[in-house]
Parts: C-alpha cells; structure tokens; sequence
C-alpha cells in the first residue's frame, strides 16, 4: 500500500467518510502483503515500513527471476532498486523497462526512477564521501539508494588523507548534511579524520581497494573498526547500500518528526 493510499483511508475515517472497522479491514493485512513466486515471496508492504520497497539482490538471480520479481514490485509505481547487476543484466532490464534508469559505475538498475534530489536546499542530506577515484563505484551505489529513497545528497570525491587539504576544503559541507557516508580503501584512515572534525552520524565503508596489505577491504575495515574517533558506525566491504541505508533511515526520522511538528 502506498503512502498516499493510507493518508487518504485515515483522512476518510477523520471526515467520518469511512468507519474505523472498515479502515482497519483495509489496512490490517499491508505490511504482511506478500506474494509468491516459487522462486521468491515479494514484500508489498516494506516501502511503507522502512521508506522503500524492497530492494532485489541481483548477482546470483538469473535474469528471469530478477525481471520477474521486478515486474510484481513495479505494479505499485514505487522506486524499486536493484543491485549488483552485471552488464549483460543491466541491458535486459534496460529492454523491459524502457523508462528505467540504468548505472553501470554502480551496478544497478531502478524501474519507476524519481529525479535524484541534489543535498544544500533547505532539506536534510546525506554527504557521500570517496577517499579516491577507485572508491567511486561504491559511492555510485550509495547515491542510487538516497535516489530511490527521495534523500537528497551531495557526493564529495577524491578527498582522502593523502591530501588532508581536501578534506578540510569541504567541511561546511560535511558539517551542514544530517548523515555521512565514507568510503575508504587502503588503511581506511578517512572516517577517522573526519569523525574527529565533523558531528553528524558517519556510516564508513571499507572498500577492497589497495594494494596486497589491503587484503581486499578487510584491512581498511580493521582499521575503522579500531578507529579512535568515537561513534562511527562501520559497514561491510564495498557496503555502499547497508551504508545509504542507515543514513537515509536518519533524513527520514528527522523528516518524521518536522512533519509531525508542523
């Protein structure tokens, strides 16, 4: 059930157009609405738990399974997102669904796509963070997500500690977003130097880039782990979607609560 779909029934009841039995009977079974595919049980009621519909792990579905799940997805006219595609995938969904809108640098694909909100104009945002050029894939992913959410972002690239006068370049930015998200490879020393100069929530990702010491990721994620600045929520390796996620799961609570102040 969309949003506006549950605003209208309570709005009824309000006017005392509709019963409360009657706005209970219709509303009782949403977030448990699920259908069967055989091959996947698809949740139709998760956009309106958690803010989006449920999101399709792509890289080990065939291509039939993903169009299929995708297909009973669209029907609600929701941003539906779907991750770790390869290129053979993303040109298949491109055929089905003409109006989607592909990013191969992320590896995804969205059906029902809604214009991506550029952060800095008078609403929360999330501050996506690249420590180099090689972490951008990573943050691609992340930006499909506040994409798909309707979470404004900004994306700061190419800013690591090799540099530190990158990073201090951008810090009313970083200081004006509701939530961070920063990616790092190598030692994964960027979370860290901006969790000591910046007091919004920091959700860092280790990427798997770096040289042999890197250990594809698991290195830069010790590091973030051990990390001497207080409060930085660490994600998986190349964790660009857990990491979005959290963030936007912030701009939504803070949205709530001005909302229901207003």
């Amino acid at each position: 059930m969309k949003k506006e779909t549950l605003k209208k029934i309570l709005d009824d009841v309000q006017d005392g157009k509709l019963s409360a039995r009657s706005a209970y009977e219709k509303i009782r079974f949403t977030p448990f609405d699920m259908e069967e595919l055989g091959y996947a049980t698809v949740d139709h009621g998760r956009a309106l738990r958690l803010g989006l519909g449920e999101v399709i792990y792509g890289e080990n579905k065939t291509t039939r399974q993903i169009i299929g799940i995708a297909e009973k997805l669209s029907a609600s006219n929701g941003p539906i997102l779907i991750t770790r595609l390869s290129d053979e995938k993303i040109k298949a969904l491109k055929s089905r669904f003409r109006k989607g809108r592909p990013n191969n640098a992320s590896r995804t694909f969205t059906v029902n796509p809604i214009p991506p909100k550029d952060g800095g104009k008078d609403e929360p945002y999330v501050c996506i963070i690249t420590a180099g050029t090689s972490d951008i894939p990573v943050a691609e992913e992340a930006a499909e997500v506040c994409a798909a959410m309707g979470v404004a972002f900004i994306k700061l690239n190419d800013i690591g500690v090799s540099g530190i006068h990158r990073v201090m370049k951008h810090v009313e930015i970083m200081e004006n977003a509701s939530a961070l998200v920063v990616i790092a490879g190598m030692e994964g020393a960027l979370p860290s130097v901006i969790g000591g100069l910046i007091s919004k929530p920091i959700f860092a990702v280790p990427t798997d880039v770096g040289y042999g010491a890197n250990l594809k990721g698991v290195t830069a994620l010790l590091s973030m782990l051990s990390s001497c600045a207080p409060g930085i929520a660490v994600m998986n390796i190349n964790g660009g979607f857990s990491a979005a996620y959290a963030a936007c799961r912030v701009i939504n609570g803070i949205k709530s609560r001005t909302d229901s102040e207003a």
